[in-house]
């Protein structure tokens, strides 16, 4: 037996080859094609990752599958080496991504496919972003060309508005999932943002990836907050543009749909009062005569009334005179004051003269 040459039982040779692996290679990168995939009881993901002179086995759990694999794609994993207790080598993935324009499109047409069944890309579900929003919250690496362009646009067009920034990876393994707590994080908020604005500037199909992790696209369409999202250039279209409320083609454009142009604002008001003058004019015009019409209707009744009124006093004042009981002397008739019995005396009034009498005799008629 040779010296110094350790004796170890078969779980400690696996667990000291792993402790090696560990110290030697704690991840790594590894891209090549897949082959022979398959998901065992819906948790558990095998395949081989191979290229023209080799194949490793690999293992992952379903919920670390963030976007589609099938065999014959082209894909980049992070992994772990490690020896299993059966003795057989393989990477323990931690992410995987597509590599390469075929791989990318692929995976994206898969899951494009298995969320619009489900209706995350439905028209009727998307929601209007508010006219003027006072509170905005924003998901971007503050350090990128198009979240300064989407501030400096904003400020442009109106400013003044309340923002709140998560700053993020928005390319790599690590994006996605920084992400999604961004928006978990805004739509938990006492008081809520009104718009949650998801933006990141041009960039390979492979640095746009991020945008197309399902559990990203996920988040995005469950968020009690309406979403936009800008995503590269006008040309580019991720799942998380198509699963937003309202999709902008730049960050740039992002900024223009969320405000309005302050001046354009100013001169359209401008445009509208000036329009509305002369209407307004003629409108007071129309008033003044209609108040007029109204006021000599107004007139032309009183008069009416009191012209009846007038021929109503004046009938009145010639019944009052006929009755007038000096007018009734003067046709010859007497007015008698006292109580007409023998003895009494009486008073007689006529028209010219007052008669004191005594009644002698009274008899009835």
């Amino acid at each position: 037996m040779e010296k110094n040459v350790p004796r170890l039982t078969v779980s400690d040779f696996i667990a000291l080859t792993n402790q090696t692996l560990e110290y030697a290679y704690p991840g790594v990168e590894v891209e090549g094609e897949v082959a022979s995939f398959k998901v065992n009881q819906e948790k558990y993901v095998f395949f081989d990752i191979k290229d023209a002179s080799g194949s490793v086995n690999c293992f992952m759990t379903v919920w670390q599958l963030r976007v589609p694999i099938e065999n014959g794609m082209k894909v980049i994993i992070t992994a772990t080496p490690k020896l299993t207790q059966w003795g057989k080598f393989s990477l323990t993935v931690r992410a995987i991504r597509p590599s390469g324009e075929g791989s990318l499109k692929k995976s994206f047409e898969l899951l494009r496919e298995k969320l619009d069944k489900e209706g995350l890309f439905a028209v009727e579900r998307k929601r209007a972003l508010p006219g003027l929003p006072h509170h905005v919250a924003v998901i971007s690496s503050v350090q990128a060309a198009g979240y300064a362009d989407f501030v400096k646009i904003l400020d442009d067009r109106w400013g003044g508005l309340q923002i709140d920034v998560a700053s993020v990876q928005v390319q790599g393994a690590g994006a996605p999932d920084q992400m999604i707590q961004a928006l978990k994080y805004f739509n938990s908020q006492e008081s809520l943002p009104e718009v949650i604005v998801i933006i990141r500037g041009g960039g390979s199909a492979d640095d746009l990836s991020a945008f197309n992790d399902e559990l990203l696209v996920r988040e995005i369409a469950a968020s009690r907050i309406p979403t936009l999202v800008g995503v590269g250039h006008e040309v580019d279209v991720s799942l998380a543009d198509m699963v937003a409320d309202v999709r902008a083609a730049t960050p740039s454009n992002a900024a223009q749909i969320l405000v309005p142009d302050r001046s354009e604002v100013i001169r359209a008001v401008r445009r509208q009062v000036q329009s509305l003058l002369p209407r307004t004019e003629q409108a007071i015009d129309n008033k003044i005569l209609g108040v007029r019409a109204q006021l000599s209707d107004v007139i032309v009744a009183i008069d009416r009334r009191h012209t009846r009124q007038q021929d109503q006093l004046d009938a009145l004042r010639r019944v009052l005179a006929e009755l007038d009981p000096r007018k009734v002397l003067t046709r010859g008739y007497a007015l008698v004051r006292g109580q007409i019995a023998p003895g009494n005396i009486i008073e007689i009034e006529k028209s010219d003269i007052v008669i004191t009498a005594e009644v002698q005799h009274a008899r009835k008629k």
